[in-house]
């Protein structure tokens, strides 16, 4: 049977499935992700759009940093996600948007250059100092800014 993971934010308003497996799951320690989610990091979870399917609501999209559109809740604020135009085909949705991530298991740290000094990891996982994905060059690089 094909994997489905189902997501909301917190007040309901939004709620979505997610069909198959993810391709990317991965901590972020980038400065630009810690300010929109109002967390010292995060973990997204990768999938292609076409993997998500919206069940109710109308997120409401921002973006400051060009070429990022992240989404999130216009009641009450919870982050759902962003795309990225220098990933295409590549949506990812914050583990907070998830309804059991317990099965979203982490395989690697990007921007592990930006975390916050006292945030320490036991793992194993790679640490990316840039983007775990590679994205179009033409777009920059976030840090750069």
């Amino acid at each position: 049977m094909p994997r489905v993971e189902t997501g909301a934010c917190f007040c309901g308003a939004i709620a979505a499935t997610m069909d198959g497996e993810p391709f990317w799951i991965c901590y972020d320690h980038d400065d630009d992700c810690r300010r929109a989610i109002g967390s010292p990091l995060t973990v997204w979870v990768g999938y292609r759009p076409s993997q998500f399917n919206l069940l109710r609501g109308a997120p409401k999209a921002f973006s400051k940093t060009p070429g990022v559109i992240r989404t999130f809740c216009p009641d009450c604020g919870s982050s759902i996600g962003y795309s990225d135009e220098g990933l295409p085909d590549e949506l990812y949705l914050t583990i907070g948007f998830f309804d059991k991530p317990e099965g979203l298991r982490p395989q690697a740290h990007a921007y592990w250059d930006l975390r916050l000094p006292w945030v320490d990891f036991a793992d194993k996982l790679p640490r990316i100092d840039r983007y775990s994905r590679k994205r179009d060059a033409k777009f920059g690089n976030p840090s750069d800014r």
